[in-house]
């Protein structure tokens, strides 16, 4: 992803920047998705495995980006909450 994208992206809700997430960070998040344990905000069940992902700095939502595209609605957002093994803050 363009860093310059990057450094203006942030939470449409919280205005909080935003950070690509880690390969641990993906591999957790993937491994609850197919465990079917991943819904939106919205409620929608996540499907798919992310192929990436951009997570707020303060770690409580994520967003997937879908062919270098960042999904930035708010309802697609997914709480990190839900997730039961996310790894712990570096």
């Amino acid at each position: 992803m363009d860093k310059r994208l990057l450094d203006i992206l942030c939470c449409p809700v919280s205005k909080v920047p935003v950070r690509p997430l880690t390969r641990n960070e993906l591999e957790a998040l993937n491994s609850a998705i197919g465990a079917g344990q991943v819904q939106t905000v919205a409620g929608v069940a996540i499907g798919e495995a992310l192929a990436e992902g951009l997570i707020t700095t303060d770690r409580k939502v994520i967003y997937r980006v879908e062919d270098g595209i960042p999904v930035m609605l708010p309802e697609e957002g997914i709480g990190t909450l839900q997730l039961r093994d996310f790894p712990a803050a570096a």
